[in-house]
């Protein structure tokens, strides 16, 4: 019966370090689209900061202006791809966290189980053991 337990306790201890896997996983899947995120907002305000100032300016200023806007909006419309693909995978890290978490409980609850059957196991040979010894000593 001991083996069993030791054998669930090492088992709860692997789903234990499955779930911290998972949970790394999906905090990095999670900081990746943030981080995307945070890159596609920097670029818009770059792009708003191009805007001429009102007063003369001189053609080959908004020119230059106007083409650097126009290629960072081409790259933060590239981004929407990944982004849309980060957060995909930041929701499935997230569903994979879930799942090893439910197994990581299961797991616990069948290591309490089995230490519960032991020590009652433990117990009742026990009490089976006193009572043996009473009933030869009178």
């Amino acid at each position: 019966m001991s083996v069993l337990v030791h054998r669930r306790a090492r088992f709860a201890r692997i789903r234990r370090v499955q779930h911290l896997q998972a949970a790394a996983s999906a905090a990095q899947a999670e900081g990746r689209a943030s981080s995307l995120e945070n890159t596609a907002a920097h670029l818009t305000q770059l792009c708003h900061s191009l805007n001429p100032a009102p007063g003369p300016i001189a053609a080959s200023q908004l020119s230059n202006a106007g083409e650097l806007a126009m290629r960072l909006d081409a790259v933060r419309n590239g981004l929407t791809d990944s982004i849309v693909s980060a957060r995909a995978t930041a929701v499935e890290s997230a569903a994979r966290r879930l799942e090893a978490r439910i197994r990581q409980e299961s797991a616990e609850r069948l290591e309490e189980r089995a230490a519960r059957a032991l020590a009652l196991l433990r117990e009742r040979k026990q009490q089976a053991s006193t009572g043996r010894r009473k009933e030869i000593a009178p």
